[in-house]
């Protein structure tokens, strides 16, 4: 049986052609090489989800921008905002995405569900305008409730940008899911079909057992977000190997998720070569 994959690409945050986050990062440079690395995956992923912080401003030029950059995958992509992305450009943008367009609401929050083919991706809008922190409001929640009865049989994946635990990394921690976390553990360990909550937002590959399943963030295709414990430790950022997250189904019971550095490694190399004994 074939494996199939949903992979996660995360935090791209696109500026304008020939523009450099914080002046030093080529975001663009760095996604067309996920992208890159993407299309070399054998077996070619089911689905491609982005999860938030697609664009630094939420500014047309940046989703254009964005559009082109994953243009050359040809799996579905669906997507999903994070702090830094407009709700309004990014339908925008990407008019012709069905599972996006809310008519007549173009602000409202963005919640859908995705049949993979032995898996469900089901989408949460955790989203704030105009702040960094993230909430889930009674009326989220309930969509997000409904959304997964609608199936309750069918292993799911949960996504959303800000991740619903407490990771240690305490700026981030301070900009997390401040409002709608106890009652969506609630709603999660009712439906045990949820084998995963994928996020953004860290910047980092972080895991936690949460609400009876697995809670993970995935690390930015870009910039991460320096590891730093210490109560003190300041909001900074490093250029540690970029990646993205490939969550696989099918000849396993369950989701199995896997961490993919994005870069030019040495290798592959056999263990034992053919014929020889290799101390």
């Amino acid at each position: 049986m074939i494996m199939k994959t949903l992979v996660q690409l995360s935090d791209p945050h696109i500026k304008a052609p020939g523009s450099l986050a914080y002046g030093r990062v080529d975001t663009a440079a760095y996604l067309a090489r996920a992208v890159a690395a993407v299309m070399r995956l054998d077996p070619a992923p089911t689905a491609v989800v982005v999860s938030g912080d697609l664009c630094d401003f939420g500014r047309a030029d940046e989703y254009a921008h964005l559009r082109s950059l994953l243009a050359p995958l040809a799996c579905p992509v669906h997507l999903l905002p994070g702090n830094h992305d407009d709700r309004r450009e990014l339908r925008r943008a990407f008019a012709d995405h069905a599972y996006l367009q809310r008519p007549g609401d173009e602000a409202g929050w963005f919640d859908y569900a995705v049949d993979l083919g032995g898996l469900r991706l089901v989408v949460a809008d955790t989203i704030v305008p105009g702040q960094s922190h993230g909430e889930l409001c009674a009326g989220r929640l309930a969509a997000l409730a409904a959304r997964l009865d609608a199936d309750a049989s069918t292993p799911t994946i949960v996504a959303m940008h800000h991740p619903p635990f407490a990771t240690g990394i305490r700026h981030m921690d301070a900009i997390g899911l401040l409002q709608g976390a106890d009652a969506l553990a609630d709603l999660i360990r009712r439906r045990p079909q949820v084998e995963a909550i994928v996020c953004g937002h860290l910047h980092r590959s972080i895991q936690r057992r949460w609400a009876g399943t697995l809670a993970l963030t995935s690390p930015s295709t870009a910039h991460q977000v320096c590891f730093d414990l210490r109560d003190e430790g300041p909001s900074a950022w490093a250029l540690e190997p970029p990646g993205f997250m490939v969550h696989a189904w099918s000849y396993v019971p369950g989701i199995v998720s896997h961490v993919v550095p994005v870069g030019e490694f040495d290798g592959p190399h056999p263990f034992h070569a053919a014929g020889a004994l290799i101390d």
